[in-house]
C-alpha cells in the first residue's frame, strides 16, 4: 500500500522560500518516478515537477530556475526546494507516485500518477 505523506508547506512573503518535503512508504520508492503537482483555488491540478530513479527532472516552465525536485531513496523522501516565491505560487501542493524508472514525456498529468498525498498549503503574501 503506497503512502505518501506531505509537509512543509507555510504562509510566506513573495521572495521567501519553503522546502516541501514528502516522505514515502509501502513500496520500492527507488524505483518510483516521483513527481509534485499544485491546485490554487478555481483551477486545475497542475504538474509542477518531476524526478525518475535515474535522477532525470523535468519542471513546469513557471518554475523552471527557482523550484528543484530532489529525493533521498535512503530515507524514501522526496523534496521540492522552492525559492523567490510567488503570490502566484499560492496553492495546495500534492506529492504523487507511480512505478518506472522513467516519469516520461507525460508526467505533469495528473492520470500518469495512480498515487497521491493528501497535500500540504503553500501560501504566498505579496
Amino acid at each position: 500500500q503506497v503512502q505518501l505523506v506531505e509537509s512543509g508547506g507555510s504562509s510566506v512573503q513573495a521572495g521567501g522560500s519553503l522546502r516541501l518535503s514528502c516522505a514515502a512508504s509501502g513500496y520500492t520508492f527507488s524505483s518510483y518516478c516521483m513527481a509534485w503537482f499544485r491546485q490554487a483555488p478555481g483551477k486545475e491540478r497542475e504538474g509542477v515537477a518531476a524526478i525518475g530513479s535515474n535522477g532525470f527532472t523535468n519542471y513546469a516552465t513557471s518554475v523552471k530556475g527557482r523550484f528543484t525536485i530532489s529525493r533521498d531513496n535512503g530515507a524514501n523522501i522526496l523534496y521540492l526546494q522552492m525559492n523567490s516565491l510567488k503570490p502566484e505560487d499560492t496553492a495546495m501542493y500534492y506529492c504523487a507516485a507511480n512505478p518506472g524508472y522513467s516519469c516520461g514525456a507525460y508526467w505533469d498529468h495528473e492520470t500518469s500518477f495512480g498515487s497521491w498525498g493528501q497535500g500540504t498549503q503553500v501560501t504566498v503574501s505579496s
